[in-house]
Formats: C-alpha cells, structure tokens, sequence
C-alpha cells in the first residue's frame, strides 16, 4: 500500500521509490496518471489497473501473483490508497488469503488540511467522500452535528457549493470551516471562515469551485448549549455532583471519562458553576 504525492511529485518518500521501482507488479487507479510519477523518476515497473469497476477481478489476479512468489504494490491516482480510494476490498482479500499486506505511509489529504487548518477541536471525525443522495447525507451530517469533534469531508468540485450549504444547514452558520484547495498544486487554496461566509466566498472567484477540496469544519463554539443537547441528561446537574466531591480539575476528568467530552470544555463549564461548588 503505497501513498504517493497529492499534486507535487516532490512529497513522494524515498522508501514508496524503492518498493515501487523493485515491485514486480504496480496496481494502479488510473495507469496514465501514475505513469507520469514513475517516468518523472525513471521506475519501469509495469502498471496494471485496479480501480472500483473493476477490484473484484482482479483480487483473484493479484492473489495468483502473489501466490507465484511476486511483490505487487498498490497505488491510488493521489494520497493514501484505500482511504476514500479503491483497494479495501483488495487488502481484506489478500489478507485473508494469508498474505502479508504492508503500508508504506506518506501523503494523505485528510491529515495535510487538517495540519493547515488551526483547529480547536483536539479530535476529528472523518467522513470521506459524504453520499450522493439528499437524505443520507442529511442524516450523517445529523448524527455527528452535536460531537464535540472536528469533521472532515472530502469533496469534488461539481458538488463542493451544494455541500457546503447542506453543512451550513446541519451544523450552523456560526462553525468555522477551513477549505483546503488542491493541496500541493499551483493553485493551493486555504481559507478559514464562518459557514455562512461560503456562499459569499466561492461566488467571488469562479475558480474556488474548481479543483479537489478537503472541508474541515470545527467543533461547536457555543459550548454549553451543545453539551446539554448532546447528553440525554442534566450535564449541569452532574457537574455540580461532581465539584462537590472533587477538585474541578479532577472532576472535569471524571466527567469526560464518563461521557466521551473534551475534559476542556466540561472545565469551562464546571468554571461557570464555580461560585456554588465554592
């Protein structure tokens, strides 16, 4: 499983070369589009397809090869293969057949916008690519909306507005959203703004909506009003138990292992209380 750069073939690590250029076999999503990274740096391995239409043929394939004794390394056109990208199907396979399946770490989209994007939230939930019916996307968005987590959606341009809208809808005009614009290319884009900013923000240059994007979008900021939502029950209430048994700092820790919270926001809270726990 070898990552391989976003955009700038510079960001491709010198262990991925080695196992890409001493491979028997490269699986690849798109042949042409891995061609140009291995002319670029003198690989002449073969490369075979493997992208979603066609991964449950050629399991049975790579399995035979591999029980001939050959290496076989696998590529998506960009990033981490099989994360948002053919080859789980493949690497379940393999491993039950009883090989080895081995990762060879390097670029991913996900984590570069995340380490771009400033986040409050020290967590983040990550959704990949959300589904292209109205009612299932409305219902992921619904159910991670309260989490007190950052999250982290891939999306195509043709899609990008429509998504940011629906973001909008399910979590407020208030989060902030960080929109990172084909990483590692020219025309790399980071921007941080509200959710209601979007609309405003991409109608300003027709060339916002073109190219691949990663959105991150950051935990609630109101607090106390996300908290009581989240939980089926008074979380003041608990809070206030706790204070009278323990230090804040520690019942903060008490209150976080027990309901899954960042132990930082439930501090705040046990602070705001703090006039009746002294």
């Amino acid at each position: 499983m070898v990552a391989t750069p976003l955009g700038n073939l510079r960001d491709v690590t010198l262990r991925a070369l080695d196992v890409l250029a001493s491979a028997d076999v490269i699986a690849a999503e798109d042949t042409r589009v891995t061609a140009v990274l291995l002319k670029h740096y003198g690989i002449s391995t073969r490369a075979h397809s493997l992208h979603e239409h066609n991964e449950a043929r050629r399991i049975v394939h790579i399995e035979g090869l591999l029980r001939e004794g050959k290496s076989v390394a696998l590529v998506s056109d960009a990033g981490t293969p099989a994360v948002s990208d053919p080859g789980a199907r493949l690497v379940a396979a393999i491993r039950s057949a009883g090989f080895d399946v081995v990762p060879i770490p390097g670029a991913n989209a996900a984590i570069a916008a995340i380490s771009a994007a400033g986040l409050v939230a020290e967590r983040f939930v990550f959704l990949g690519f959300l589904p292209p019916a109205a009612k299932a996307r409305r219902a992921i968005l619904a159910s991670v909306a309260q989490l007190q987590l950052a999250i982290v959606i891939y999306e195509a341009p043709h899609r990008v507005a429509r998504t940011m809208t629906e973001l909008t809808q399910a979590l407020g005009g208030e989060r902030t959203i960080v929109i990172a614009r084909e990483i590692t290319k020219k025309f790399e884009t980071i921007a941080r703004l509200p959710l209601k900013e979007t609309p405003a923000w991409l109608d300003a240059d027709t060339n916002r909506q073109r190219g691949e994007f990663v959105l991150v979008v950051d935990h609630p900021t109101d607090t106390a009003t996300t908290i009581e939502s989240a939980l089926p029950f008074d979380v003041e209430r608990l809070l206030s138990a706790l204070v009278d048994e323990l230090p804040p700092t520690r019942a903060a820790r008490v209150a976080a292992d027990a309901t899954g919270l960042e132990r930082d926001t439930l501090y705040a809270k046990i602070r705001a209380l703090k006039p009746r726990a002294d």
